[in-house]
C-alpha cells in the first residue's frame, strides 16, 4: 500500500510539516468557538441534584482534558505496540512525541479538578477512585518520559518504555470503571456517573467542541515534536544533512 511508504522517517517528515499548519489553524479557531460557547451560551447553573453556579464552567476544560489524557495514552500504547511488533523506528518516535502532550492533559485534568472541587465540595483533593487513578496515570506518563531519558541507547530506551506503556494500559479500564461503576457508594466520592444523554445539549456541545480542539492541538504539537525527534535521530543521514544545510 502507498500509505506504508510514510512509515519511513524520510517520507513522513515533509508530510508532517504540511499537516501541522492546518491542525494548528483549526485548533486556534475551534478553541475560540468552544470557550465562547461554554462561557456564554450555556446555562448559568448546572442542573441536577447539585445545581452549581458559574464555577461549574471549568468542566469545559476539565472533562475534555480528562478524556484526552486517556485517549492519548491509548495512542501512546498503540504506537509502542506497533513499534515492538514491527520494529519500526517511526512508531517509537511517535510514541515519544505523544507522551509529553498526554502528561500535560493529565496534569490539566488534575489541576482543573482540584480548582473545581474546592468551591463545589469544599476540598482541593479527595482520594476519590477517579482522582487517584488519574494521578497514577500521570505518574506512568512521567515514568515513561523519565525512562526514555535515563537510557542512553535510543533503541533500548524505546523498547523499555514501550513495555511500560503497554503494562500501563491497565489503568484505562480502572479509570473508566471508577466513574461508571454501577454502585456509586462503592466508587466515586466526588464524581457522579457520567451520561451524555442526560446532559443539557449546549453543555454537551461545548465539551465536544473543546475535545475536538484538544485533538487538533495534540496532533499539531505531536507532529512538531516528532519532526524534531526525526531530525535528532536521523542526523547522520544524507537527507537530514541536506535539510539542515538549507536551514542554515
Amino acid at each position: 500500500m502507498k500509505l506504508f511508504r510514510f512509515a519511513s522517517p524520510a517520507t513522513f517528515y515533509p508530510l508532517a510539516g504540511k499537516m501541522i499548519p492546518w491542525f494548528a489553524a483549526v485548533a486556534a479557531a475551534s478553541v475560540l468557538v468552544g470557550l465562547y460557547w461554554g462561557f456564554f451560551e450555556t446555562p448559568d447553573r448546572l442542573g441536577g441534584t447539585n445545581p452549581q453556579k458559574e464555577y461549574y464552567r471549568i468542566i469545559f476544560i476539565h472533562v475534555p482534558a480528562a478524556w484526552m489524557s486517556m485517549w492519548l495514552y491509548l495512542v501512546l500504547a498503540a504506537w509502542s505496540a506497533i513499534g515492538l511488533v514491527f520494529n519500526t523506528r517511526l512508531s517509537f518516535m511517535m510514541a515519544n512525541a505523544t507522551a509529553p502532550t498526554g502528561a500535560i492533559f493529565t496534569f490539566l485534568a488534575l489541576w482543573t479538578g482540584a480548582f473545581w472541587g474546592r468551591p463545589s465540595w469544599g476540598t482541593w483533593w479527595d482520594w476519590d477512585p477517579r482522582l487517584t487513578s488519574e494521578l497514577i496515570l500521570f505518574f506512568i506518563y512521567v515514568g515513561y518520559i523519565a525512562l526514555q531519558s535515563a537510557i542512553d541507547d535510543p533503541r533500548r530506551a524505546d523498547r523499555a518504555s514501550a513495555l511500560l506503556a503497554i503494562v500501563g494500559l491497565v489503568m484505562l479500564p480502572i479509570i473508566f470503571w471508577s466513574i461508571n461503576c454501577p454502585d456509586p457508594n462503592q466508587c466515586a466520592a466526588l464524581h457522579q456517573r457520567s451520561s451524555m444523554s442526560q446532559m443539557e445539549p449546549n453543555i454537551l456541545a461545548a465539551m465536544l467542541i473543546m475535545t475536538f480542539d484538544f485533538w487538533m492541538y495534540s496532533l499539531a504539537v505531536i507532529l512538531m515534536r516528532a519532526r524534531g525527534t526525526i531530525l535528532n535521530r536521523e542526523s547522520e543521514t544524507q537527507w537530514v544533512r541536506e535539510i539542515l544545510e538549507k536551514q542554515t
